[in-house]
């Protein structure tokens, strides 16, 4: 129920689109992002600050998409995210932990300069995927990008995390794995 709950926005979007339209599946993902924060809050009393950040892009790029009638915005929501991520692992390289080991930390036990490899990888990612994003944007159809938004991105996210995994794992006490 948990991953489905994370994705509940995207998957609505998809469906939606497939059914009425970019902008009705935008209208709906804004309804769906802001009923999921309003849900975790209400079930948990908090929301990670990413999910706040995410919800917020959803609300001002969705907006825009449709105030002004261009679905260019809400196809430029997915790279500002990323790229916004993307700062957020990068700035926290120079601090005294980087965003990945508070996120992480109290699941695994890495040396210190592992972890500012996977913080810098996962910067490195986002960056990447956010402009890739823009690439599929300006290159393909939007039918192409509704199904690189869910498929593309999603599967490119999943295959990073593997391989995070497969990097991180040799590096594990044998007691905690």
């Amino acid at each position: 129920m948990g991953v489905l709950f994370d994705f509940f926005p995207i998957l609505l979007f998809f469906v939606v689109y497939k059914l009425a339209g970019i902008y009705a599946a935008t209208a709906v993902m804004i309804v769906a992002a802001a009923l999921q924060m309003a849900l975790t809050w209400w079930r948990k009393r908090e929301v990670r600050p990413l999910h706040v950040l995410s919800t917020v892009l959803v609300l001002i790029f969705g907006s825009l998409t449709l105030i002004i009638h261009d679905e260019i915005f809400v196809k430029w929501k997915p790279t500002a995210v990323y790229w916004l991520f993307a700062a957020g692992f990068l700035a926290s390289h120079w601090f005294k932990m980087p965003l990945i080991q508070r996120a992480l930390g109290s699941e695994l036990t890495l040396p210190a300069l592992v972890w500012r490899r996977l913080n810098l990888g996962w910067a490195l990612a986002f960056a990447v995927m956010g402009a890739i994003n823009l690439y599929v944007v300006y290159h393909f159809s939007t039918e192409t990008w509704v199904n690189f938004k869910l498929f593309g991105l999603l599967g490119l996210t999943l295959l990073f995390a593997l391989a995070q995994g497969l990097y991180v794992m040799r590096y594990l006490d044998e007691g905690k794995a």
